[in-house]
This record gives C-alpha cells, sequence and structure tokens, in this order.
C-alpha cells in the first residue's frame, strides 16, 4: 500500500468514528427538555389534585361502586 492509500484509510476511519459520536449524542435526547416536562407535567398533576381532589375521590369512589355491582 502506497502512503497516500494509508492517509485515505485514517481519514476514513476518523469519519466513521466521528459519525458514530454523532449518532450516540443524537440518540441522547434534550435531557433538560425532559426533565422540564417531567416537572412541568408533575406540577400540573399537583394544582389539579388541589383544586380537585373532592371530585376526583367522588369519581374514583363511585367508579369502583359501579365495578363491584
Amino acid at each position: 500500500m502506497t502512503h497516500l492509500h494509508h492517509s485515505l484509510v485514517r481519514a476514513q476511519l476518523a469519519m466513521a468514528c466521528t459519525l458514530r459520536s454523532v449518532r450516540r449524542r443524537g440518540e441522547r435526547g434534550d435531557v433538560p427538555g425532559w426533565v422540564l416536562i417531567t416537572l412541568m407535567t408533575a406540577g400540573l398533576v399537583a394544582v389539579l389534585w388541589a383544586v380537585a381532589e373532592d371530585q376526583l375521590k367522588a369519581m374514583f369512589t363511585d367508579a369502583l361502586n359501579s365495578a363491584r355491582r
């Protein structure tokens, strides 16, 4: 093999490693975005529960009672 061929093979290997690294990082996802979505969802559930706790308990109890019949 010639010196040029060795250089081309090295360049191809470096490019393949770089592409693999970029793909892996892309598959990781947007962690801060998912954390924000999770916190916002938990906050929304907490607010809804605080506002409608009695109605939610009544609905749950009614559903259980109707399932027992």
